[in-house]
């Protein structure tokens, strides 16, 4: 793919796992929270586990699986709180800040469109003080469907006004970066290193990078050549 800054009016940019480390998100749901819960109804943390990590399968997809007031409904504790107990491990990844610079010096439009609820919002937007860096942020409980529905990209374009095929998405969501393509979005970009904990695998479908520096031109030219990761190469 030749990603040629001048085809390009808008950016559409994922948060948790795409801009900011989904370190915090995994520990918090997969760790934090069985923790707190098992204490609070006095069982084994094995049950625990077992016992939420279905009921967040069976809200997979849906506007419930990041509401934070249907969790703190359903679980009986308060999850807002429980985040601000780990808010030390929200972080912005490496590169982001440059990126959204170098978009912001080519006067593209840039908006933050995530699945994540307005409480989760306030509180890494204040930890990490990324958002005057954007024109917008949208959450998908405002459009009223998930990211993961081939409805929302349409749906989106009553928040932002943006054309299908001089936009570029950036995901750390294959199924995300699907209903857009299904949609029109013509530059799809797959955000490999979604987790410092983790080690990136590129996807089988779509362009892929680890981090946002490698979208940036060299000086005196617009144009990014990404390698094809049907290839096998390393993003």
């Amino acid at each position: 793919m030749i990603i040629d800054w001048n085809d390009i009016d808008t950016v559409l940019l994922d948060m948790d796992g795409t801009i900011l480390d989904r370190h915090f998100d995994d520990h918090f749901w997969l760790e934090h929270v069985p923790q707190r819960w098992a204490a609070h109804n006095r069982t084994t943390i094995e049950y625990a586990k077992e016992h939420l990590y279905g009921l967040f399968r069976s809200q997979e997809n849906t506007l419930n699986w990041t509401d934070l007031d249907y969790w703190s409904d359903r679980l009986k504790l308060d999850i807002p709180l429980l985040k601000r107990e780990i808010e030390h491990l929200i972080a912005v990844h490496p590169h982001v800040v440059e990126f959204l610079l170098f978009l912001k010096q080519h006067r593209k439009n840039v908006w933050l469109v995530t699945n994540a609820h307005s409480k989760t919002l306030d509180l890494k937007m204040k930890t990490t003080r990324i958002g005057p860096y954007f024109d917008g942020i949208i959450s998908a409980h405002q459009v009223g469907l998930p990211k993961e529905d081939d409805r929302f990209w349409g749906k989106l374009q009553e928040f932002v006004n943006y054309t299908p095929e001089r936009t570029l998405l950036g995901e750390d969501s294959e199924t995300n970066l699907t209903t857009a393509q299904r949609f029109g979005i013509r530059y799809l970009i797959y955000i490999s290193r979604y987790s410092s904990k983790i080690t990136p695998r590129p996807s089988e479908h779509f362009q892929t990078v680890e981090y946002f520096n490698r979208l940036i031109p060299p000086q005196g030219t617009s144009t990014v050549s990404l390698i094809s990761t049907n290839a096998g190469c390393p993003a």
